[in-house]
């Protein structure tokens, strides 16, 4: 089984979050729980390109 890292906050009723690898795409739930298949969801389309010109999070070495 893949695992992806995200960020997640309760903002009022409301639980919003991004996948750390794609921080410019939020989604959120009325729970944590569908939260997370709402950035199942959101990671298929990204990954899958269904979505054009997506930016992403690397790392580079530099030394």
């Amino acid at each position: 089984m893949e695992t992806i890292k995200f960020v997640h906050w309760q903002d009022e009723n409301m639980w919003v979050g991004y996948l750390e690898e794609y921080p410019d795409y939020l989604t959120q739930g009325v729970n944590l729980e569908e939260l997370k298949e709402n950035l199942r969801d959101l990671y298929k389309d990204l990954a899958g390109g269904a979505v054009p010109c997506v930016r992403r999070v690397a790392e580079l070495e530099v030394a």
